[in-house]
């Protein structure tokens, strides 16, 4: 599959990486900070850093997922404020990177450093449909918990 991708900056591609795969078995590319200067973010601070490209996704059979640096993650505590963004198919704006430090420490975000990466993932549309009662299953109602702790 073809995916479009903009530049939105002249820095993609020269001074900082274009969205790229890291290895052959890579489910997803990485994102740089398309900042001019360093950023320090603040524990508990939250900012909206710019990756300087915009996307088409081709179809609404798909869509893109930005998904958290497991290193950044796991090192210095840099998550996405929401978790896991996601990119409609017919959303053609620039890809756009809330990011919150959940660490102890100021992080300083580099120009051209990676900071998330995109995932393109299948999607299904659902029709949905009202009813007055769901089908019995084994777990029925049960929530948080109710499978038990192994």
């Amino acid at each position: 599959m073809q995916v479009k991708i903009k530049k939105l900056s002249e820095k993609i591609g020269k001074e900082f990486k274009a969205p790229t795969y890291a290895t052959k078995g890579s489910a997803g590319c990485d994102l740089v900070a398309c900042i001019d200067k360093p950023i320090t973010l603040k524990p508990g601070e939250i900012m909206k850093i710019p990756t300087g490209i915009a996307i088409q996704i081709p179809s609404p059979a798909y869509a893109g997922f930005i998904f958290p640096r497991s290193g950044l993650s796991s090192k210095h505590g840099i998550n996405l404020v929401n978790c896991v963004g996601v990119i409609d198919s017919d959303y053609t704006g620039e890809i756009i990177c809330p990011v919150q430090n959940n660490g102890s420490e100021p992080y300083i975000i580099e120009p051209g450093e990676r900071i998330a990466q995109l995932v393109i993932m299948p999607i299904v549309q659902v029709d949905f449909v009202w009813v007055e009662e769901l089908d019995e299953t084994e777990r029925g109602a049960g929530g948080f918990g109710s499978t038990g702790k192994k």
